[in-house]
């Protein structure tokens, strides 16, 4: 993940705020019953992340930006819910992962306290995938949700709709 993408994150993170009503309105019109329910697990950041993510996968897509597509934009990063980690807890998991390797992830969830919370962090595509599963997303959202961090070569969605996903991510 590229720093600049990072700095953005931490410091739109820090203000304060939900999205604005227009923009939950778009996104409530875009989620399936289930998916709504985890919508609004999510932080107000993440919330304001996600919308701009799947705002951006439209423009780039066009008619090509179905509904599971934009599902999976605005989706992708609900297992950090679990976590109830913070910003600066964030900003530890994230050099956590940098320093000791997300391989520890599971040991980390298994501990209690920041460690459980640093590892469910870590965690959160596959569990964003199983919450998306039984919420019977699409399997499109369900895989992006479990393969937005995973190297291109083990992208079960097409390439040209997983760039454009993380295009839109990591901008």
């Amino acid at each position: 993940m590229a720093a600049g993408h990072l700095v953005r994150r931490f410091f739109g993170s820090l203000r304060p705020g939900r999205p604005p009503a227009a923009a939950e309105a778009w996104v409530a019109e875009r989620l399936l019953p289930g998916e709504r329910e985890l919508w609004v697990r999510l932080s107000n950041a993440d919330r304001r992340h996600a919308y701009g993510v799947a705002r951006r996968v439209e423009r780039a897509l066009g008619d090509e930006a179905t509904r599971p597509v934009l599902a999976a934009a605005l989706l992708h990063d609900v297992g950090k819910a679990d976590a109830g980690l913070r910003t600066y807890g964030r900003v530890v998991a994230t050099l956590s992962a940098r320093v000791a390797g997300r391989d520890m992830a599971p040991i980390w969830a298994s501990k209690t306290g920041v460690t459980r919370r640093v590892g469910l962090y870590l965690q959160h595509p596959d569990i964003g995938g199983d919450q998306l599963e039984l919420a019977e997303a699409d399997p499109l959202t369900i895989a992006w949700a479990r393969e937005h961090h995973r190297p291109e070569s083990e992208w079960s969605v097409p390439v040209a709709l997983g760039r454009a996903l993380k295009e839109a991510d990591d901008d």
